[in-house]
């Protein structure tokens, strides 16, 4: 029985790694995707951090966008929801999924690939966002260890949310729906203490704001970096204790998501 167990689980990760190696190979056949996703970060820095940075005040003080870094490291974290929901929706409308399904490989690998790859693609992401952090004046301030762990938690969030994505491809009609469904990521994100301080908001915005998981990453990723902005006075939990509510965020997702998204892989097309 243990060798059985043992042996699907190898043939499952094989087969994994030989469809992570297809997504990524997809993204060399097509550069101006990746250019144009490499680019966005830089965009969103000069963007909130020039434009709008000399309106805003941090709290306590400090640089705009030493405060600002953290919370764009969350908002590329979270497009991996997104990326792979469009990714997923458009394999499943090309016949792709049916084809999968119809060869002889692990049928849990489909998902696994996905989600896989687009944690590998999101490390030169964070890269360019790191480097264009760094151009502007961002600096983490506590050191190696607490800012390898700030790192690790958005990998870890974006794993969990790259699952979330698969399941939205999957449960699609057609890629055309999740394209239109691209536009809300952005209030979903703006909805959070990324860009601006949430005391000054209404009650019940704030309420959303301070319990929504992008808070979280950015509030731990401030913690962790040490730089400007850390909430203070009666704080929602996710905002006290920033760094165990990403992982508990993560953990959920995945318990949620993963068998969710098994079972629509294996009952697409039926």
């Amino acid at each position: 029985m243990t060798d059985l167990i043992g042996g699907r689980l190898r043939w499952t990760f094989t087969d994994g790694l030989t469809l992570v190696g297809r997504e990524l190979g997809r993204l060399r056949q097509d550069p101006g995707e990746l250019i144009a996703a490499l680019m966005f970060p830089v965009v969103m820095v000069v963007l909130f951090g020039y434009v709008f940075g000399s309106a805003i005040q941090v709290p306590g003080g400090g640089d705009y966008r030493e405060y600002l870094m953290p919370g764009l490291f969350s908002m590329v974290t979270f497009s991996a929801a997104m990326g792979v929901t469009q990714r997923v929706a458009a394999d499943a409308a090309r016949g792709v999924m049916d084809r999968f399904r119809s060869m002889p490989m692990a049928r849990s690998a489909v998902p696994f690939g996905q989600t896989g790859a687009d944690s590998l693609a999101g490390l030169p992401l964070l890269a360019v966002m790191v480097g264009a952090g760094l151009l502007v004046g961002w600096r983490p301030h506590r050191g190696l260890i607490p800012t390898a762990e700030a790192f690790l938690l958005m990998l870890l969030l974006r794993y969990a949310l790259s699952w979330v994505g698969v399941h939205l491809g999957l449960v699609m009609k057609n890629d055309q729906i999740a394209n239109a469904m691209v536009p809300l990521f952005l209030p979903f994100t703006m909805l959070s203490n990324s860009f601006v301080p949430t005391d000054g908001m209404p009650g019940w915005l704030r309420f959303l704001s301070d319990w929504n998981p992008v808070s979280a990453l950015t509030a731990a990723s401030r913690e962790l970096f040490g730089n400007p902005g850390a909430p203070s006075g009666n704080m929602a939990w996710p905002l006290a204790h920033p760094v165990t509510a990403v992982r508990l965020w993560s953990a959920a997702l995945l318990v949620i998501f993963v068998p969710l998204s098994l079972r629509a892989f294996m009952r697409r097309g039926r």
